[in-house]
Parts: C-alpha cells; structure tokens; sequence
C-alpha cells in the first residue's frame, strides 16, 4: 500500500491540540476513503459516509442529535461530505460546542454546494488527495540511488499511459482491464457524479466536452468553437468546465499578462488531473513513440505534477503559459509571492529553443525533459 504524503499531516492533526474542522478535497478514487479507514483502524472509530441517507441522518442541527455522536467518539470521520450540504450547520455545532476532531472528505467542495459554507470561516483547514504524484510513487517503490533514473523513467511511461490513480496504477491486471477500470470510473464518477451533484442536465454534452478538450492538450482552448462545434450554448460550455475543474478532473492554465502589448491570449489551456482519464476519453493506450500527442502528454505530466505540488506544500505560486503575438510562446511560468518569475520549456527531448527573450520580465530559464523531470520537480517541493 502506498503512503500519502497528506498522511503526515494527518498524523501531526491527529496527535495535536488542534479542534479545526480538517477537509479533504480530491475526486472519487484518489485515495480519500482509503486514508479514513486507515484513521478508523487506528482510533476504533466509525465513518459516517454521506453516500448513505441513515449516516447522513446522525447529522441534525440539534444538540439531542450530536451528543449521540460524541458520546461515542472524539473522532469524527466523514466520507462525501458533499452529499449532504445540510450538515454545514451539524459541523459549526460539533465544533464550537464539543471537544471534538472533525475529518472530512469530498470529490466536491463543501463550498460548491452550499451557501452555508461562509458560517465556517477560521473554523477549518483544507488538504488535498489527488492521483499519484512523481515522488509518492517513487517512495513507494523505494529503489537504490543508482536505481532511480531508471525507476523514473519507467514509471513515468506507465503514468504517461494509464495514469496515477491508486487503484489502476497499483493493478496487476491486464491492460485491457485498465482500460475498463478507466472508463468505468469516467462513466460512473467522472461524469455521472459531477452531472448528479451540480444537476447538469446533459450527461452526453459533458463527455462530449471533456473529449473536445482531451484533442487540445497543449493547445489554447476556444470556449466558443467548442460550443460551436457541438451546437451547444457558449455559457453552458464554460459552465460545465468550470464544474470539471472545481472537481479535480481539469487544470486551467491562464495567460500570463503584463503591460506589455505583446503578450495577446485571452483564452485558457486546459489539462488532466489524470492522464489516464484523457486517453480513455480519446480510446487512445498505444505506446508513447507511436503516438503523435507524446510531446502534448508529457506537457500535460509536468503541468499536473506542478499542481499537486502547489495543493501538496506551502509554497505559494502560480502557474501560467506566456504567448507573443508573432506566435512564440512559453509553457509554464511560475510566479512566486515576490513576483519572481521561473520560466519553463517541456520537452521530450534535450534540444530548446532561445525563449529568453520570450518572456518579457526578469526570469530563470530552464527546461524540463524526460531526462532531468524528476530532478527539476524535487526542486520545487
């Protein structure tokens, strides 16, 4: 089994005198449920999961309704939280009234769902559990120092193809039967979970969606030639990637802005949280060399690695891409709180353009590849 790294900070909550309400935020099969098993096997304590009306039921607004909870347990596990927004007012109680620690999970923030959320402003911190990141998978595996690039290199092929959530990464089963998990959890999670929670009226037009901007990795999205394309309204388009990236399925990368004239996108990129997820969306598991998105894939690797470092740590950045008028652009500029500024090149291959005068504002320049990814990724952990 494979430790988190969020697990370490559970621990520390766990061990600590600190009674904020603890949220964990990542989509359905990221790992969440498996964390609080692992806490109810170590405390003696159940799990109310809010997929099942009879848990959610413990969770009255009323006193008479709490303390049979607490008389019970000074741990209070939660799955799916949000499934029932209700309990917003439940947990205020629990906290401000009862000498209790609170563990919640959800595929959806509590936020999204409920305007009763603001009642619990200073009263929580949030986590986050998504796919695999590099490093969890590499200290799973645990090889030798004189193992490691060849360990690197191996699993980032097979992150590359089928992705990094827990439970196909860790699979001993064929690759067909991957490809069936994949699109099992697109089918019953990805899409039917999300179209339930926000009751989205068209399960088809949000497959068709994602599919649209699966074919663009790498790529700037036109929100209304997607809707165009799939005579569908343009707000009801940008509506429905919104909710996939409020969900952890998509990454939204923004143009970088300055002053200067130059710099010309208004439209955003998106990637995967999981890239398994994408290639089961476009039917496509061949192998990298034979594919002519390989270099769009690893891209949309770095950019989703990137991002579980910046929910992972306390390093505050943000992420953007930078793209001239004339055409030349940049992958990933990373602006720290100082406003210094890193900027990126992903690359299969060692070879990089002269982008220095690219980006118009004092920066680093470096490029990630295939070679030296697992090096530049520590670096910013």
């Amino acid at each position: 089994m494979i430790n988190r790294k969020i697990e370490t900070k559970l621990n520390k909550y766990l061990k600590s005198d600190e009674k904020k309400i603890l949220f964990i935020w990542g989509p359905r099969r990221s790992g969440k449920t498996t964390i609080l098993q692992k806490i109810s096997k170590k405390y003696h304590t159940r799990i109310f999961n809010f997929d099942f009306i009879e848990d959610r039921e413990f969770f009255q607004p009323s006193r008479e309704a709490l303390e049979k909870i607490v008389s019970t347990t000074k741990i209070i596990l939660i799955d799916e939280v949000q499934n029932y927004p209700e309990s917003t007012q439940a947990l205020k109680l629990l906290h401000d009234e009862y000498d209790v620690k609170i563990i919640a999970t959800g595929s959806s923030e509590l936020r999204q769902t409920t305007n009763d959320f603001d009642t619990l402003t200073g009263r929580f911190v949030e986590y986050y559990c998504l796919p695999l990141s590099f490093d969890e998978v590499i200290n799973y595996l645990n090889p030798n120092q004189l193992d490691l690039p060849r360990y690197a290199n191996t699993q980032l092929h097979k992150q590359l193809i089928y992705g990094s959530y827990p439970e196909v990464y860790l699979s001993k089963a064929s690759d067909d039967s991957k490809q069936d998990l994949l699109n099992n959890m697109i089918n019953t999670y990805v899409l039917k979970d999300v179209v339930s929670i926000y009751n989205l009226k068209d399960l088809k037009l949000a497959k068709e969606i994602l599919t649209k901007i699966s074919l663009q990795l790498g790529s700037e999205v036109s929100l209304r030639e997607i809707a165009t394309s799939l005579q569908a309204n343009v707000t009801t388009v940008s509506n429905y990637i919104e909710i996939f990236v409020k969900n952890y399925i998509l990454i939204s990368l923004s143009s970088f802005k300055t002053n200067a004239r130059r710099a010309v996108s208004e439209n955003k990129k998106y990637y995967f949280y999981d890239l398994g997820i994408r290639n089961a969306l476009i039917k496509d598991f061949r192998e990298l060399e034979l594919r002519q998105d390989k270099g769009a894939v690893f891209e949309n690797y770095i950019i989703s690695e990137v991002e579980k470092i910046k929910k992972f740590t306390d390093y505050n950045f943000s992420t953007y891409f930078y793209r001239e008028y004339h055409g030349k652009e940049v992958d990933l500029v990373i602006e720290d709180y100082q406003k210094q500024y890193k900027v990126f090149e992903i690359k299969l291959k060692k070879d990089i353009e002269d982008i220095n005068k690219v980006f118009p504002l004092e920066h680093k320049l470096d490029v990630i590849n295939t070679d030296n990814y697992f090096e530049k990724l520590k670096e910013l952990l």
